[in-house]
């Protein structure tokens, strides 16, 4: 279900979709690509498309396991940083990374699946927020690197 499918619904019927939907498009960035091509530096940056679909995997479990679940990244296994969770080890692979990234969203789901939006979540470091702050800020986040996939993908195709 998309969100143009659902917008008379209610809110949080309404930021799922979202968030489902930029879910999907940063997958789709990788469709078909070799893993050279997934891994491919088109930017000065470490951001390439293998290194998003990593660090939105890895800002999802921030959010959802961390923020709303209230475990560390320590204890999660997670690096420390954003910029460190772009960096691609020898062993990820687009099955590998698509994997975990899949795996981060069936857990999300799952850890705010009983909470009300209003629910003031409390293990993020920087402090307390709402559920929906979090939401948002998911969002936030996933549409900006899809935009930054989409336009890397087309790099990367153009070659």
């Amino acid at each position: 279900m998309g969100s143009f499918d659902v917008p008379l619904d209610d809110e949080r019927t309404q930021l799922d979709a979202f968030i489902e939907e930029y879910r999907g498009a940063i997958e789709r960035t990788l469709d078909s690509l070799t893993e050279e091509q997934a891994r491919r530096r088109l930017v000065p940056s470490a951001t390439t498309l293998l290194g998003l679909l990593k660090h939105v995997t890895w800002m999802q479990r921030v959010w959802f396991e961390e923020c709303v679940g209230g475990t560390s990244r320590r204890k999660l296994g997670l690096v420390g940083s954003p910029d460190e969770s772009f960096r691609l080890s020898d062993d990820d692979t687009v099955a590998s990374i698509t994997a975990a990234h899949r795996e981060a969203c069936a857990t999300a789901r799952i850890a705010v699946a009983e909470l009300p939006l209003d629910t003031v979540v409390t293990g993020h470091r920087a402090g307390p927020r709402t559920l929906r702050w979090v939401y948002l800020q998911v969002l936030r986040e996933l549409a900006h690197h899809c935009g930054h996939a989409d336009i890397l993908r087309e790099q990367v195709l153009a070659d």
